[in-house]
């Protein structure tokens, strides 16, 4: 269902209200401790800090729950920190499902996203986990080969799938053979496949795939997946997975899970580090106003909504 389509020409910065993003700058304390602290009065936040180890040394988040469904919040001192911590959640996460069934279903994005999890490849998570109940998916995909630079598989596979022993037949990448429609269908008929055969959880509500966990980034104007702000594909209602030929950020043609399928997971962790993902974070957590909702904004899982953040991506909340 390709549309034509043309990205938004607003600044993210214009999306903002100045009189909702008052922000306190982040100080750094000699402990490398710190509590993120806001004057939002949209948000009523409460703080609360934690200190975990990370390689030995000692590393500082500040954790805050936000109202309104927006789940788990959890800011880190450094990216290398949120890699640790999120490891630890993916594999305490699959530890616990792989007691209880057979299959635990892993859905990525690709980017950033999957450069924070190559801790996963490393000792203690490494051992620590059962891969051969590992089913992983891509919540989207570029429409190019596997061996192409822009593939999220072929990054996925050089960070960490190629370092693990998840079964070849349980990596469930997009058939690159295909033209980008074709590859879609082809994908959701998979899925529908491994539904009925019950690898991958269904949905009571929705009828749609409920995946145990979907890990996805965020771009820099509040994308998730393959669905870019004022893209009609946001309004897919019935498809499981879609095609986009007029993708804003190259390269053009890609594939993606819909609202949807996402919406439907028992558990969806949010990834966003970067100051240059400042700014349509914000939108997303304060509720400020702007022009169009973000993507990123509809994210509302059955199940929990965890954020890993780092403190530049956190540095105007």
């Amino acid at each position: 269902m390709a549309s034509s389509y043309h990205a938004p020409s607003a600044n993210l910065h214009t999306l903002v209200n100045p009189s909702s993003s008052r922000s306190l700058p982040y100080i750094p304390s000699t402990s490398r401790f710190f509590t993120v602290k806001h004057d939002l009065s949209s948000l009523n936040l409460n703080s609360h800090s934690e200190k975990f180890k990370c390689g030995g040394a000692r590393a500082s988040m500040a954790e805050i729950v936000t109202p309104k469904s927006k789940g788990k919040v959890t800011v880190f001192d450094t990216e290398e920190h949120l890699a640790v911590s999120l490891a630890k959640y993916t594999a305490d996460l699959s530890n616990k499902i792989c007691q209880e069934r057979n299959s635990f279903t892993v859905v990525l994005s690709g980017g950033s996203l999957v450069k924070s999890l190559r801790k996963l490849a490393e000792p203690p998570y490494v051992d620590s986990v059962d891969w051969s109940k590992w089913n992983v998916f891509w919540v989207d995909e570029r429409v190019v080969p596997k061996d192409h630079p822009d593939s999220n598989y072929l990054l996925a596979y050089n960070v960490f799938l190629s370092k693990i022993p998840i079964p070849p037949g349980n990596v469930h990448s997009i058939n690159d053979a295909l033209s980008a429609e074709n590859a879609a269908d082809d994908y959701e008929t998979r899925l529908k496949q491994l539904v009925k055969n019950k690898t991958i959880d269904q949905s009571e509500t929705t009828g749609f795939p409920k995946f145990d966990l979907m890990l996805m980034g965020m771009g820099p104007d509040g994308h998730i997946a393959s669905l870019f702000p004022g893209h009609p594909l946001i309004q897919e209602k019935e498809k499981w997975v879609c095609f986009i030929k007029d993708s804003p950020k190259p390269p053009s043609e890609r594939i993606s899970f819909t609202l949807p399928v996402i919406n439907s997971s028992a558990n969806i962790a949010l990834v966003v580090a970067g100051s240059g993902k400042a700014t349509a974070l914000h939108i997303a957590l304060s509720d400020v106003s702007n022009i169009d909702v973000l993507p990123v904004q509809l994210v509302a899982p059955e199940g929990e909504l965890a954020w890993f953040l780092d403190k530049e991506a956190a540095s105007k909340l």
